[in-house]
């Protein structure tokens, strides 16, 4: 009796769903003013826009995926790892945003909370009239990113020192 007990036990644990998955929604199109409370990815070679969205959790980019998100509410941070392109403006971020290996980034006119941080990025990199309470770090991309008008309550370091 208790080897089938501990069966049933191990079959149940093997099927019900991870708490991270139940807390994940998939954008791959374009999502408007509506409020989000989940983590939010782009998956792989996704395409996804972002107009006035709210999001309660973080924004994950996924390899060869494309961001574009305007006047949104993130209440977490932006992570893009081998993305192809990631474009933030007019936005509001509690986190970090954080680019790495990917392509294009534009980053304007935003609030950061935290830091921004782009490095091994190949393509073109734009950061531009942010407010950011943290660092401003750029290192090791191909091209020297371009920008102005940053105001950083942190450091403004490496490739961004200038900006």
């Amino acid at each position: 009796m208790h080897a089938l007990a501990l069966l049933t036990f191990a079959i149940a644990a093997a099927t019900a769903p991870s708490p991270a998955a139940a807390d994940e929604r998939s954008c791959n199109g374009a999502i408007g003013r509506v409020a989000i409370d989940d983590d939010l990815r782009v998956p792989r070679g996704g395409n996804c826009t972002l107009d006035g969205t709210r999001i309660d959790g973080n924004l994950e980019v996924g390899r060869g995926a494309t961001l574009s998100a305007a006047g949104i509410d993130l209440d977490g941070n932006l992570q893009a790892e081998n993305a192809a392109s990631v474009t933030i403006t007019g936005s509001r971020v509690d986190g970090n945003i954080q680019i790495e290996q990917s392509g294009s980034a534009h980053i304007a006119d935003n609030r950061v909370d935290g830091n921004i941080q782009l490095e091994r990025n190949d393509g073109r990199l734009v950061v531009s009239r942010n407010r950011i309470d943290g660092d401003l770090q750029c290192k090791q991309n191909r091209s020297q990113p371009v920008g102005g008008g940053n105001t950083v309550d942190g450091d403004k370091e490496g490739q961004c020192a200038g900006l």
